[in-house]
């Protein structure tokens, strides 16, 4: 973005070639005077104070044309973002069913609510826009997590940099390591409080890489999807493997891997072009346009134990203790098993429940006592 917005000289030099913004057109006549038109009126043979007059009496329409020209970049991926974020229009959207999620506001309402703050959600970003102090339009962006929304400013780790997106997005709460930056895992507690357009832009690039982009390519109907299949058949070296995945293993690879509860991207890609998978695709406001590269390496593990051959086994459980494998394997796939007290037995996933099974049923080696049937 420019250094400062554009002034009334800047303005009417536009109107030299016109300008036609958000409901405000302004331009200079064959007869060397203005014509000015808004939703509400239209003025002409406007001398140069006279139209100085007109200006001063709908400075929303004037201080929402300096903030976009100072922005620039028409139908860039920034642009269209940070029109998003408080709800202005956008002209460029040709994919159906991509919409802004909230109706439009023109300018004036606008105006009104950037005011108070205009408040959008990104994942488990929560994104707030605010019209600076001083009343030439510029804007104000803050940035924190979703949780935080009702917490104090001063309750938060302030940060300055837009580059401190990276740290704060490595670790989860527990301080665990984050390999996928999409995953509904971002910790919270921290605020980034005052944040130009293109500084929101990139922490938001930091916290969530390229999801813009391929959400804008998606808008304007030019998000270049490459499915599984393709995908597999180009992998070389140790991932070379992952083409031999059974083609329903890998609605159960999706099933595990890029759901809402594990990925906030939203999965286009299917098996292939015309093969599309049972697995719901999700709910996320940005667009997946490949298997990642975490789904790639698991899926060179699922490959290798697919290609076991499958016997059959006989152990001996009760029904309750089948029941409780079963609640086991549900707790560990749900990420439950820190929130399971261990005072209560009843949750066969209870810690002193597993050990109890464990050394009920399980050799001292740690496996389970089973008996493969010939």
């Amino acid at each position: 973005m420019a250094d400062s917005l554009p002034d009334h000289e800047s303005l009417l030099a536009a109107a030299e070639e016109g300008v036609d913004f958000d409901g405000f057109v302004l331009e200079r006549t064959d007869d060397g005077t203005y014509a000015l038109e808004t939703p509400e009126a239209r003025e002409t043979t406007l001398e140069e104070g006279e139209l100085e007059r007109a200006l001063e009496s709908i400075p929303a329409f004037v201080s929402n044309w300096r903030y976009w020209d100072a922005i620039g970049g028409e139908g860039t991926a920034r642009r269209t973002f940070l029109r998003w974020c408080e709800r202005a229009p956008i002209a460029d959207a040709t994919t159906e069913g991509q919409t802004l999620g909230d109706e439009p506001l023109e300018v004036p309402e606008r105006h009104d609510a950037l005011e108070e703050g205009i408040v959008r959600e990104w994942g488990q970003l929560r994104i707030a826009v605010r019209l600076a102090d001083g009343g030439e339009g510029e804007r104000r962006y803050e940035l924190r997590h979703v949780d935080d929304a009702d917490r104090a400013r001063e309750e938060l780790e302030r940060r300055e940099d837009p580059r401190d997106a990276r740290e704060l997005s490595t670790y989860d709460e527990e301080g665990r390591y984050r390999p996928l930056k999409t995953a509904p895992t971002l910790r919270s507690g921290w605020v980034l409080p005052d944040l130009t357009g293109r500084a929101l832009v990139e922490a938001v690039d930091f916290f969530y890489p390229a999801t813009i982009a391929n959400w804008h390519r998606e808008r304007r109907g030019e998000l270049d999807v490459d499915h599984w299949l393709e995908t597999a058949e180009r992998q070389t070296g140790i991932y070379d493997v992952i083409d031999e995945l059974p083609r329903e293993a890998v609605d159960w690879m999706a099933e595990a891997c890029c759901v809402d509860s594990q990925c906030l991207r939203r999965r286009e890609w299917e098996y292939d072009d015309d093969d599309a998978l049972e697995a719901p695709g999700g709910d996320g406001p940005f667009p997946c346009r490949e298997p990642c590269s975490l789904v790639v390496a698991a899926a060179r593990k699922w490959a290798i134990l697919e290609s076991e051959a499958e016997r059959t086994y006989e152990l001996e459980l009760t029904t309750s203790e089948l029941n409780q494998l079963a609640e086991l394997i549900d707790a560990v796939a749900d990420g439950r098993t820190d929130e399971i007290r261990e005072a209560d037995v009843n949750d066969g996933a209870n810690r002193y429940r597993a050990r109890y099974l464990r050394a009920k049923r399980f050799d001292e080696n740690g496996g389970l006592e089973a008996t493969k049937r010939e």
